[in-house]
C-alpha cells in the first residue's frame, strides 16, 4: 500500500500529538486537510491530530481547517467530562453494594496522555470477579436503559445507560485466540484479584482502580490483537499501547514481559507492533521493550499500518453482510473473519492459521450451546 500526502501528513500529526513535539509539513505539497481530518475520525485519533496541528513550525495552516479540528477536539473534552462523571458515580454505586470492579481500557488508559480528555472515548469497560459480575449484573440491569444479550462463554455483559453510555461487564478478558494465550490472560487475571497488583487513578473524587502497569500492558495488546485478527483496529489502540509503555516505561517488569509474551506464543506480534510504534508513531527505539531493528518487521509493520489504514476503527470500513437467522449469522461472521485471517497470513503465516482454527472451535462450541 502506498501512502498518499494526505495519509503521511495524517501519521505527521499524530506522531506530534502523540508526543507533543513538532511537526514539519512544508515538503508535503496540495495537503487537503479536510481529508485528514476524516482519516484521524474514521481512526478515532482526531484530537490527536488537533494537538499535532499545535505543533505546525513550518507552514500556516488554513484557519478554516484549523477551526475545525479544534472544534471537534473540543467536543472530545466535553464528551470525556461527562464519561468521568458517569463512571465516578458508577464506582461509588457498586462500592455502596461491595462490589469492586478495575476499570479496564478507556479512561483509564487516557490519563496516559499528554491531554487525556482530548482522547475518543469509547465504552467503560470493568473487569470483576466472578462474585462481583454477577453482582455487577443485579445492580446494573434494573437501571439500564437497553442490554445486549450476554456472552456467558465470554462473561461478557454490555448495556446502554442513560445518557448514552454503553457499560461493558467482563468475568474475563479472553482473546479467543489461543488456549496459550488465555491461560495466560487467566493468570493475569489472578495476580490482580488475589495478588492486589492494581494502580488507582482518582477521578474527582473517587478513587478507581486498574490494572498494574504490567497486567495493563498485557491486557491492553492482547486486546489489540483479538480486534486485529478477528475484524480490525484503528490507530488509536496502538496509541494507547505506546503511551501506557511511554508512561510506566521506568516500572514495567520486562523480564516478567518477556515471560509472559512467550507462554502465550506473541512474540512476534510485540516485536511487529513495537516496529509500528517505533517506525510510524516515533516511539523512542531505545525505550520500547524487546525492540528489534531487524528489516523484517520493518516489513511486518508496514503491512499491518496498511490493515489499519484500510480497515478503520475496530475495522468499520469492513463491509459484512447480516442475516436474520442465528445459524446464518454465524457462518457469515466465521466467513468475514475468515478473509481477515487469510489477509494476516502474509503477516503472521502460523499464528494466523492457528488462531482461525481456535476461534473456530469456540464458534462451533458456542453453537452448539447458544452462548
Amino acid at each position: 500500500m502506498q501512502f498518499n500526502n494526505n495519509q503521511q501528513v495524517y501519521f505527521a500529526l499524530v506522531k506530534a500529538g502523540l508526543w507533543e513535539k513538532e511537526a514539519r509539513l512544508a515538503s508535503f505539497s496540495e495537503v487537503d486537510y479536510s481529508e485528514v481530518q476524516r482519516i484521524a475520525e474514521e481512526q478515532t485519533v482526531v484530537g490527536l491530530a488537533t494537538a499535532g496541528l499545535e505543533h505546525v513550525v513550518d507552514v500556516r495552516v488554513p484557519k478554516e481547517d484549523l477551526l475545525q479540528f479544534i472544534g471537534q477536539s473540543l467536543q472530545l473534552e466535553q464528551s470525556n467530562k461527562s464519561m468521568n462523571e458517569y463512571l465516578a458515580w458508577l464506582i461509588d454505586r457498586l462500592c455502596k453494594e461491595d462490589v469492586y470492579a478495575i476499570l479496564v481500557k478507556g479512561q483509564g488508559i487516557a490519563q496516559c496522555y499528554e491531554r487525556p480528555n482530548w482522547r475518543s472515548s469509547g465504552d467503560i469497560d470493568l473487569l470483576l470477579s466472578d462474585v462481583n459480575y454477577n453482582r455487577a449484573k443485579e445492580i446494573l440491569i434494573p437501571i439500564a436503559v437497553s442490554i445486549e444479550e450476554e456472552f456467558k462463554s465470554l462473561k461478557h455483559l454490555a448495556m446502554t445507560m442513560q445518557g448514552g453510555i454503553v457499560v461493558e461487564l467482563h468475568g474475563t478478558l479472553h482473546s479467543h485466540l489461543s488456549k496459550r494465550v488465555d491461560n495466560v490472560v487467566d493468570e493475569v487475571q489472578r495476580d490482580i484479584f488475589y495478588g492486589g497488583n492494581v494502580r488507582s487513578w482518582v477521578n474527582g473524587k473517587t478513587t478507581v482502580f486498574l490494572p498494574s502497569p504490567d497486567n495493563d500492558v498485557f491486557f491492553v495488546f492482547t486486546h489489540i490483537l483479538k480486534h486485529f485478527f478477528f475484524e480490525g483496529i484503528g490507530l488509536r489502540q496502538v496509541c494507547d499501547w505506546c503511551r501506557l509503555i511511554w508512561t510506566y516505561r521506568d516500572k514495567l517488569d520486562i523480564q516478567l514481559l518477556e515471560c509472559r509474551l512467550r507462554k502465550a506464543g506473541l512474540m512476534s506480534e510485540w516485536k511487529a507492533f513495537a516496529t509500528v510504534a517505533v517506525l510510524w508513531l516515533g516511539f523512542p527505539k531505545d525505550q520500547m521493550p524487546l525492540y528489534d531493528s531487524h528489516k523484517k518487521w520493518g516489513q511486518k509493520a508496514f503491512r499491518i499500518v496498511g490493515f489499519i489504514m484500510e480497515s478503520g476503527n475496530f475495522g468499520h470500513n469492513n463491509s459484512r453482510r447480516a442475516s436474520t437467522t442465528y445459524l446464518t449469522n454465524k457462518v457469515l461472521s466465521a466467513w468475514y473473519k475468515a478473509k481477515i485471517f487469510g489477509r494476516h497470513i502474509r503477516v503472521f503465516p502460523l499464528d494466523s492459521v492457528r488462531f482461525f482454527l481456535y476461534f473456530c472451535g469456540v464458534g462451533i462450541r458456542n453453537v452448539i450451546n447458544r452462548e
